[in-house]
């Protein structure tokens, strides 16, 4: 497997948390990662955890991508935390329109994630290299199909330099993603998002509330194995690896994986991979 890959970890909220995501990175590392991006809570509410994070990673000589949210911001707070990210040495951010925290309204100065890559791009011109996000099976808010395609060309026409995808189970819905934005005259590189099986009621929850399709012999199989932690383990592994080969085969640009601050699935898919 001679692809770029890339781990994405969010903030911890405890020193034990820290302590723990500090030995997981180190696991990871050993896999050479083109870089590591640390999320952003729903409304910007993560962002003391997330810089700190981000700062330790590029501490520790790996290149770290911060999440970047727009919901809630305005272009005083954006050009403020701009400006304390380049002078950590970030080079790279996730531009996202973000999540709405529970019983807050959209407020701030920017609707679209296309407002905010745009803003970034005016106020810092190529200082970062910006990643988008893709959403292969639809985002769970769009009012179309086709208005989901208009609006990721959008963030790319913005200025853009590629996309991660939301995490998936069919390759066939990332393929027909990729040649759909392509007849509208998007080339950047668009990275498939994996999310690692380690929990099945875990993965059925965020997959709900986000819109990924978990097919009907995966949730069943999950659903058959009960509490038996083990056997949900190696299915998953056996299914993302299956997943990970289909990807690779047909020459995705890299490969970012979900980590949710664990190591040992992510290890384990790419020590498969590499036997290939």
């Amino acid at each position: 497997m001679n692809i770029p890959i890339s781990f994405e970890f969010f903030p911890p909220k405890t020193p034990e948390g820290t302590d723990k995501l500090r030995l997981t990175r180190q696991a990871l590392y050993a896999h050479q990662p083109e870089f590591c991006s640390v999320t952003f809570g729903a409304g910007g509410s993560t962002q003391e955890g997330t810089f700190s994070t981000v700062k330790a990673i590029q501490e520790e000589g790996v290149a770290a991508a911060c999440h970047f949210s727009c919901v809630g911001a305005t272009r005083a707070t954006v050009r403020e935390q701009l400006a304390a990210l380049q002078a950590m040495g970030i080079q790279r951010l996730v531009a996202l329109r973000g999540d709405l925290p529970s019983g807050y309204g959209m407020g701030g100065e920017f609707v679209y994630a296309s407002d905010l890559v745009a803003f970034i791009r005016q106020e810092t011109g190529d200082a970062f290299h910006i990643e988008v996000a893709a959403y292969p099976e639809i985002h769970p808010q769009a009012k179309s199909a086709e208005a989901d395609l208009q609006a990721f060309a959008a963030k790319v026409k913005a200025g853009a330099n590629s996309a991660i995808t939301q995490y998936f189970f069919n390759a066939d819905a990332y393929f027909r993603f990729v040649d759909d934005v392509q007849r509208l005259g998007v080339d950047v590189p668009v990275v498939p998002g994996i999310m690692p099986i380690t929990n099945s009621t875990q993965l059925m929850r965020f997959s709900d509330a986000c819109g990924t399709e978990i097919p009907r012999w995966i949730r069943l199989r999950l659903q058959g194995f009960g509490d038996d932690t083990a056997s949900i383990k190696r299915f998953g592994l056996d299914v993302m690896t299956d997943l990970c080969e289909q990807l690779c085969a047909a020459g995705v640009p890299g490969i970012h994986f979900y980590t949710m601050n664990q190591a040992a699935a992510t290890t384990e898919i790419i020590r498969r991979l590499k036997r290939v």
